[in-house]
């Protein structure tokens, strides 16, 4: 295996360079703007803001992404971003972090236009579950990233968190503390100040909560002796809330009126803690049983992230000439300590120890540097921007066998394992947008793209690496049909490098039926993509549809198969290729003046080939409706019921699918006073939130389930200090206190969007 990843590596197997095209995108205000217009009549129609008022999940189509308001929704007081993302068409959360878009699980997740280490690999999901919703301004949905996107981190579509930023002048704050059932709650603060040339915005949130889970799994091995199947299953529970914090902090100073110096800094720590059981039976092919026993788990540690960057923002002196430098530095490390003891009615065949233990410590730090220049230039906006970036990667597993009698702890090779990964990225990039007549607008970038990889599988002492140059050129296009209507054309070409996790050979058991690895043959996935959107106006309300295909070439699936008679290995292989269609619609609005819909669709069918361990090829499709539906209804002056159904479509997943869900949720705010209010969530009003995945191959037949703590109920008060003003009753829903001349600062901090 060691000669095998030094050569995979070395030999320039592992990853393949070579051109790629990807789709350069404009973000309004945030990235590539329209060109400066000379005179009125000329201003191009790239990117006009759709004229719809501030409801809860509001869409905006912009040329390349679909940006969705959630400061507004009515529970995000006690939320968590998992929640907000929940609210965000075609994207599914599950209860444990992971995130899906049009049913693919290969997704970028950015904070304010840049990578952040708590949001990949082991770390996400437990943030996902920790970020305050009451943080976020919006959430921008990028199906197709162009050429001011690199492909790190999977290389997928992106869901950029817009956190909330306010720059008017005076301070504004608010004050959120929620309870639920079982013990749960969490508390949040939150304000800004904005006086003259400075400018400070922070906030701190606690947070008592979790995900209690039970799960079944029914399997089924081939036994290749006799050709008959024989069974085994696995029941479980798993109990335990966690405590997080969270701090972040910004300054704004504006040196003049043309230049501005921002810093941020961010702290977020979760507990690790869980008790869990699960009981294992076996079978062999005759119908006899080979082995009963349960399984013990407690399980304690901890997560911690850090940030921190700064900005630098310069007008110039032609109208939209700005330059932009900004840096970056997030860490993210995750610990456990997980005690195991099993208790045998019948013991297995070679049962390991009765005792064991197991250390784990995920580790990963990104440096990420980048700066770009615009400037009107003939008649046009041009842009340039480059970008250097380090991510560092590290897996360090520790595990002991334990003698029942003399309690001496031994370590376990093959269990026991250390991997280190490092990757380093340097980007230009360049782009130039223009109208070419009264209708259509086009902008066309270009993205050169160098990354050298080093690994170090320090177990077997191995060390490789490999580099290579990618060029992405990108294009898109709109095509204004009436003052109400555009048209939308984008096409991109993407690869997906496999992460660390992905290309670490050794096994890591998860627990005495379950294990994985990575697989060091992995080669890159290309991805090409189409989409053709419709904007227009329908009885008033805004509406949308995209049609899109996506075609993947080796695309990394999950491969499954056993390494002994009961405990099942997955990893990852390419396959032989998959793709997927869809049609995407959204319409929201006023249905009436107390009204409000937001609703959404997507119709998609997707199609997956690949080979199970016996060496067969199948090929598997799935017909999918996923969709979400939202109902705001204004009750009075003073009482806003919201009611949201999320239905998730049946997804194709490695040698298997995911099956169909569907879940509706409750949100209900009482108005006080101006400053103050009440709110309750209720989550899964009916607890039919599952976790489902089958597989049916020739050598394996499984069905998995898993369903978690199923109706959440919180209450809580969110004040606001200052007392409601005009602008608050208007949508802004932070209240103004202090002085009220002043100027706040004039440029964006470091949470303004840059360069990918």
């Amino acid at each position: 295996m060691h000669k095998l990843l030094f050569h995979c590596l070395a030999g320039g197997s592992l990853l393949v360079s070579g051109a790629a095209v990807q789709a350069q995108t404009v973000s309004g205000a945030a990235a590539v703007k329209p060109a400066p217009a000379p005179a009125p009549a000329k201003a191009p129609a790239v990117d006009a803001p759709a004229t719809v008022s501030v409801t809860a999940e509001r869409p905006t189509g912009r040329i390349d992404r679909q940006v969705y308001d959630v400061k507004s929704d009515v529970g995000s007081t006690n939320g968590t971003a998992a929640d907000a993302l929940n609210n965000v068409p075609s994207v599914a959360v599950d209860p444990d972090g992971s995130v899906s878009l049009r049913g693919s699980s290969n997704v970028q997740i950015l904070i304010d236009g840049k990578p952040s280490a708590m949001l990949q690999g082991d770390s996400r999901g437990a943030t996902l579950n920790a970020m305050a919703a009451d943080d976020i301004e919006s959430v921008e949905v990028i199906n197709n990233p162009g050429a001011q996107f690199g492909n790190e981190a999977g290389g997928g579509p992106i869901l950029n968190l817009v956190m909330r930023r306010n720059r008017k002048p005076g301070g504004f704050a608010t004050v959120n503390a929620n309870a639920g059932i079982a013990g749960r709650y969490n508390s949040s603060v939150s304000g800004t100040y904005n006086e003259g040339p400075w400018g400070y915005q922070g906030g701190i949130n606690v947070r008592h909560d979790g995900r209690n889970s039970v799960g079944e799994v029914s399997r089924e091995r081939l036994d290749r002796g006799t050709g008959a199947f024989a069974p085994s299953s696995q029941s479980s529970t798993s109990n335990g809330l966690n405590d997080s914090l969270g701090l972040h902090g910004t300054v704004n100073y504006n040196l003049n009126t043309n230049d501005t110096l921002a810093a941020s800094v961010s702290y977020n720590g979760r507990s690790n803690d869980q008790r869990s059981l699960d009981r294992y039976i076996n079978g062999d092919s005759t119908g006899s049983t080979i082995g009963d026993y349960v399984r013990s788990t407690v399980r304690n540690g901890d997560s911690r992230n850090y940030s921190w960057g700064g900005r630098y923002d310069h007008k110039g002196e032609l109208p939209g000439e700005t330059l932009k430098i900004d840096l970056r530095v997030s860490s993210s490390t995750n610990e456990s300590d997980s005690d195991y003891a099993n208790a045998y009615a019948i013991a297995p065949v070679n049962a390991f120890d009765s005792r064991a233990r197991q250390h784990s410590e995920t580790g990963n730090r990104i440096v990420d540097f980048s700066g770009d220049y615009e400037r009107p230039l003939a008649g046009g906006t041009a842009k340039l921007g480059y970008k250097v970036a380090d991510n560092k990667s590290s897996f360090d597993t520790l595990y002991t066998d334990i003698n029942p009698a003399s309690l001496a702890e031994t370590v376990n090779p093959m269990r026991s394992n250390r991997f280190e990964m490092d990757e380093r990225t340097i980007a230009l990039y360049g782009s130039y947008q223009m109208r070419l007549n009264e209708r259509w607008g086009a902008l066309a970038g270009l993205r050169a793209e160098y990354t050298d990889l080093n690994v170090r599988q320090i177990t077997g002492g191995v060390e490789a690496g490999n580099n290579y140059l990618n060029y992405i050129p990108s294009l898109f296009a709109t095509y204004k049909v009436n003052d109400e209507s555009n048209l939308r054309f984008s096409y991109a070409h993407r690869i997906r490098r496999p992460n660390a996790g992905d290309l670490n050979p050794y096994v890591v058991y998860r627990d005495e039926f379950n294990v994985s690895a990575g697989n060091p043959k992995l080669k890159p996935t290309q991805t090409d993509s189409f989409e053709i959107g419709y904007e227009t106006k329908i009885a008033g309300l805004e509406s949308s549809l995209r049609a899109y295909h996506r075609r993947d070439t080796d695309a990394i699936v999950d491969y499954r198969y056993f390494i002994s008679d009961n405990v099942l290995l997955t990893t990852r292989q390419n396959g032989e290729g998959s793709h997927s269609s869809g049609l995407e619609f959204s319409v929201s609005g006023k249905l009436t003046p107390s009204l409000t819909l937001n609703t959404s669709g997507n119709l998609a069918r997707s199609q997956q080939t690949s080979s199970d361990d016996l060496g067969n090829l199948s090929t598997r499709t799935a017909n999918a409706l996923s969709g979400r539906a939202r109902l705001n209804y204004q009750v009075n002056a003073d009482n806003q019921l919201q009611l949201a159904l999320q239905m998730q479509g049946k997804m194709l997943s490695g040698q298997g699918y995911r099956s169909p869900n569907n879940t509706l949720n409750m949100s209900w705010r009482h108005t006080v006073t101006p400053q103050l209010s009440l709110v309750m969530n209720v989550t899964d009003v009916f607890s039919t939130n599952k976790m489902e995945t089958v597989i049916n191959s020739a050598s394996l037949r499984e069905t998995s389930t898993r369903r978690f703590d199923g109706r959440m109920i919180y209450v809580g008060l969110s004040y606001r200090l200052g007392g409601a003003t005009t602008a608050a009753k208007e949508g802004e829903r932070e209240p103004r206190f202090g002085p009220p001349g002043g100027r706040g600062p004039g440029g964006p901090g470091p949470g303004g969007e840059g360069p990918g």
